[in-house]
């Protein structure tokens, strides 16, 4: 929890951030008026893309694509982080991630996780299989949001999602992959409508113009706020947690 300061104090370490090249993008990185935290200071943020898709190269690599041109135009570093082909089991339940922090079957969701640390935000973009995320991508958000839970790991940080379909069923693909970073206690960044491009083909896709620019806004969004958590932090306003201890109330006793 951040400590309480008064409002005088406040605006006193607000002028300071400023002053030492805090300030916060409100606009595109090509704006003169932008000055972005990710130029100003040491440290470069990142967003990692995680490509749930069975194709290296798809529809939703396209996607991811085109929200990782526009973070990038926002000064944000990038890596796309595809989850590959080989089968991902499904979580057993057994509970040794919780004492590890990692998953015992030692694959892509431990690769994940390694990385997971060093990265200011994250996009999790999944084709739709009969009105869901591809199975793969599924056990792969359940295993390692479980695995997460051991300890802060991606608590606080952004998160976005996207889904890429020929038809339809974007709008439960994307139901079913919010409620993950929500349970990790994840700030959900916005477009300007639902996050969904329609194709059956990488070609096709880029011709869905309006899906292309929810993708670019998607990704100002996220690079906006992830400055505004930043200039937070240079002033002393921090993710505040979960309180302590942690309630359980179970419907059946």
């Amino acid at each position: 929890m951040y400590d309480k300061i008064t409002r005088r104090q406040a605006i006193k370490q607000m002028g300071v951030a400023a002053v030492t090249g805090a300030a916060v993008s409100v606009g595109l990185a090509n704006s003169p008026e932008v000055i972005s935290l990710s130029r100003k200071t040491d440290r470069k943020m990142k967003v990692l893309l995680v490509n749930g898709s069975p194709h290296v190269e798809g529809c939703t690599f396209t996607a991811l694509k085109e929200v990782e041109s526009a973070l990038r135009q926002n000064g944000i570093e990038t890596e796309i982080f595809w989850i590959g082909r080989k089968p991902v089991s499904s979580c057993i339940g057994c509970g040794a991630c919780q004492h590890s922090g990692r998953c015992f079957m030692n694959d892509v969701v431990n690769e994940f996780l390694d990385k997971a640390d060093n990265f200011d935000g994250f996009v999790f973009g999944s084709p739709v299989h009969f009105a869901a995320a591809a199975g793969a991508m599924t056990c792969f958000m359940d295993r390692a949001f479980f695995c997460a839970m051991a300890s802060d790991l991606m608590a606080g940080k952004p998160a976005a999602t996207i889904a890429s379909c020929r038809r339809s069923g974007t709008t439960s693909t994307l139901d079913q992959l919010n409620k993950y970073p929500i349970h990790r206690g994840m700030p959900l960044v916005p477009s300007q409508y639902w996050p969904m491009v329609f194709g059956n083909s990488p070609d096709e896709v880029r011709q869905d113009k309006e899906g292309l620019q929810i993708m670019r806004t998607l990704g100002n969004s996220m690079a906006w706020l992830m400055n505004c958590i930043e200039a937070g932090k240079q002033i002393g306003v921090n993710y505040p947690g979960k309180e302590q201890p942690h309630v359980r109330t179970n419907f059946i006793r």
